[in-house]
């Protein structure tokens, strides 16, 4: 643990794993994982347009801060070139309920797509950090949990959403979220300024915050995959279902993380 800043208690939690980016250079190994080969072999999900990399230029910690940097430059991994580069981030730490807390200021630039979400550590994705060790269930039977999207065409809006598979033949897929304004929580500017984004989640509900205002809630049922063990994941996409259009003046942009704290 980094216990070098003053950590939130919570009644009837404790700290369990966190990092509080008081340190310089690339984000520390023994906590995460750069996510860079593509899951779909030529690119990723969501038709989104990067590629990213385990370069200190699209993710690095500095001045307390994690820099998730989204660029405009040419790049190609195994033989496929895209025009935009950036930086995924999987915690080696997972667990099965309690609280998250993100702390993050988010991209202002269009065409960027932000998030802080989780998945079930038992989807065995390509190039994911735990790969089949909790399980080999895909997504979205895994669960998925967004904590915080943005959209890149509307940086006043924040996203939290809960996607599934049903545990039961055929298997369903699910689906539901809320979408609220910055005005609609009263926080101040996203992109200016950083929010604590967080999930608080049990055997009977799921529930998602934004500077502890609540955004959105799932109750949790044996019909949905929320009782098995997720990790987090750090990433800024660009274009995509969400990104939408890039403006063709984008040249870079960044997500930055004061910190991450997981807690039960």
């Amino acid at each position: 643990m980094d216990l070098s800043e003053a950590v939130t208690e919570y009644p009837g939690y404790e700290l369990v794993w966190n990092d509080e980016f008081n340190y310089e250079g690339a984000p520390h190994d023994f906590r995460w994982h750069l996510q860079y080969k593509p899951i779909l072999g030529w690119g990723w999900a969501n038709d989104e347009k990067q590629h990213y990399t385990t370069r200190r230029d699209n993710s690095y910690v500095s001045d307390g801060t994690l820099k998730i940097v989204a660029k405009r430059e040419s790049y190609s991994y195994n033989g496929t070139n895209k025009q935009f580069t950036s930086a995924r981030l999987n915690s080696k730490f997972d667990m099965k309920y309690g609280r998250i807390d993100v702390r993050a200021k988010l991209p202002s630039k269009g065409g960027t797509w932000p998030a802080i979400w989780t998945l079930g550590t038992n989807i065995n994705e390509l190039g994911n950090y735990h790969g089949s060790t909790d399980g080999n269930v895909g997504w979205p039977r895994c669960g998925e949990i967004d904590i915080m999207e943005q959209r890149g065409y509307n940086k006043h809006e924040i996203l939290g959403t809960f996607h599934w598979g049903e545990t039961q033949s055929p298997y369903n897929y699910g689906s539901y979220g809320e979408t609220r304004s910055t005005s609609q929580l009263g926080i101040s500017n996203v992109t200016t300024n950083f929010h604590l984004y967080s999930l608080v989640w049990s055997s009977t509900e799921l529930k998602i915050y934004v500077d502890n205002k609540f955004l959105v809630s799932l109750s949790n049922s044996a019909t949905v995959p929320f009782d098995n063990p997720h990790y987090l994941l750090l990433n800024v996409a660009m274009g995509g279902t969400l990104g939408g259009n890039i403006p063709g003046s984008f040249d870079e942009d960044v997500m930055e993380i004061d910190y991450v704290r997981f807690y039960q």
